[in-house]
């Protein structure tokens, strides 16, 4: 009965990584939708913290239109700490 159900399990884990790229996508979203995603960047001169966001959703870092270089910058979602207390406003 272990082994029926240890093969069992080892084809449905198969099918399910085996999906197409889009489909992976989606459950990776599902997943990070559901989890939640929570992120802090934090911006140092030197050694001094200068700027602080909070509740990162989402950070790319931009790639150039016409090659595949990235570019000197991120963006993301999420709320400038102004205070640097790590509340929100």
């Amino acid at each position: 009965m272990k082994k029926v159900l240890i093969l069992v399990s080892v084809l449905f884990l198969t099918l399910f990584f085996s999906a197409c790229e889009e489909k992976q996508n989606k459950i990776n979203r599902y997943v990070q939708n559901w989890t939640g995603v929570n992120g802090v960047l934090e911006i140092y001169a030197g050694e001094k913290l200068v700027k602080r966001f909070i509740s990162i959703d989402k950070l790319s870092t931009a790639i150039a239109t016409d090659g595949k270089d990235a570019r000197p910058y991120r963006y993301g979602y999420g709320f400038l700490d102004e205070n640097l207390n790590s509340k929100k406003i």
